[in-house]
């Protein structure tokens, strides 16, 4: 990896004000990501995934730490930086197209004539093989044609860091299995840096490049980062068989179920040993 990465999550940390006082979701999170490289994150519910894209993203702010593309320093959100999200987003009175022509108008306004723009929104909807319902609106076309759409929206602002909080947990298997190989033909073609949330442990494996584990929360961190030393382009049915591709697939179960839970249990002997210590005293 370079001495100076693309992308660097600095030793972020997040804390958010509760009724019940500050909850720490986050400690001490560091990650250097290089250009071009697909990163998956992975972890049970409520480990911070979201959290740390949405500081990435620019939306949150992080309590300590910070995020820095290119050499500076991520404050808000910006165009360099595209976030699909599980939902679509897509807004229902607006074709396929219109949807896409928005974030569009918002980058290359000025810069590109409308021919040029008609040109890119149509480049940006044959990569995610929607331009058959350009002129179709949302309630007129399936769960994983919105799903298209909504990545070609983000690709389309020309992004250097496409950011994405499960984009095909809502998906049935085989629609999922389709957009996750469209994602890696897109990977391969434009070579942007990918950083996706996931609870897939195969869709992890398939797509990404390193795969980051993050720890229970609360003050969720950083618990295993694993390289995923596959040969691209992949495919799945191959892999299936493939001793290499399974060992991954072990590591990351192993990391969740056996890694974390005895943590957790861990802890929770902790808390009870802690509980009877103090009825002691008390009696």
């Amino acid at each position: 990896m370079s001495s100076n990465p693309h992308l660097v999550v600095d030793h972020v940390s997040m804390s958010f004000d509760t009724p019940r006082g500050s909850f720490n979701a986050l400690d001490d999170v560091h990650l250097k990501i290089a250009k071009g490289e697909f990163v998956s994150l992975i972890g049970h519910s409520g480990c911070g995934k979201s959290t740390v894209l949405n500081v990435v993203a620019g939306l949150l702010r992080a309590s300590r730490g910070g995020v820095v593309l290119n050499g500076q320093e991520v404050t808000e959100p910006g165009p360099e930086r595209a976030v699909v999200f599980q939902n679509h987003s897509l807004f229902p009175w607006l074709t396929t197209y219109q949807n896409v022509e928005l974030g569009v108008k918002q980058v290359f306004r000025g810069k590109k004539s409308r021919a040029e723009m008609r040109d890119w929104i149509e480049h940006n909807l044959a990569m995610v093989h929607m331009e058959h319902a350009m002129d179709k609106r949302p309630d007129e076309i399936s769960g994983g044609m919105k799903q298209r759409v909504g990545i070609a929206r983000a690709l389309a602002m020309e992004p250097e860091v496409l950011l994405m909080d499960e984009p095909f947990g809502a998906l049935d298997a085989l629609t999922r299995a389709h957009l996750q190989d469209s994602l890696m033909e897109i990977h391969a073609t434009l070579g942007n840096t990918v950083i996706m949330i996931t609870h897939d442990v195969d869709e992890a494996v398939l797509l990404s490049d390193r795969i980051v584990m993050m720890t229970n929360g609360p003050a969720a961190t950083i618990g295993e980062i694993l390289t995923v030393d596959l040969e691209r382009p992949r495919d799945r049915i191959a892999l299936s068989d493939d001793p290499a591709y399974n060992s991954y697939r072990h590591s990351v179960l192993e990391f969740l179920y056996e890694k974390q839970r005895k943590v957790e249990d861990l802890g929770s002997h902790r808390k009870t040993s802690s509980k009877t210590s103090v009825s002691s005293e008390v009696a």
